[in-house]
């Protein structure tokens, strides 16, 4: 059974910084995407970053690029996902996942998140101004 735990999340002011950090279990973290999603008060889940399998492909969303990192260990069973200049709109809960590379079906990784099927259950992160 996989299964993923994030960790990290906190209460910052605007401009501070964060990392999230995503651990693996239950399969060969090797041949999973890990992505980073967020879901705000009343809005749908947003993915935000996501790594290859390889960790050689990474994919921002517009809102986060040239402010947040993702990356992973190689060899280990961690993700990242380093967060600076953080600003109000990026509060809301942080999930990682897994997508294995049958699911992505030929892409390395991607932001939709119909392709990950394994989900941790969230930290929260809360930005005030």
């Amino acid at each position: 059974q996989i299964q993923l735990e994030e960790s990290g999340g906190d209460s910052v002011q605007s401009g501070g910084s964060l990392t999230l950090s995503c651990t693996f279990s239950g399969a060969t973290f090797a041949y999973y995407a890990i992505g980073w999603f967020r879901q705000a008060p009343e809005k749908e889940r947003q993915g935000v970053a996501c790594v290859s399998s390889t960790g050689a492909a990474t994919r921002y969303d517009d809102s986060v690029k040239g402010r947040f990192t993702v990356s992973r260990d190689k060899g280990g069973i961690t993700a990242y996902l380093q967060m600076t200049n953080l600003k109000p709109e990026d509060t809301g809960v942080y999930y990682c996942a897994s997508a294995s590379l049958a699911r992505l079906g030929g892409l390395v990784t991607s932001l939709d998140p119909k392709f990950y099927d394994y989900w941790g259950q969230g930290t929260q992160v809360s930005v005030s101004s």
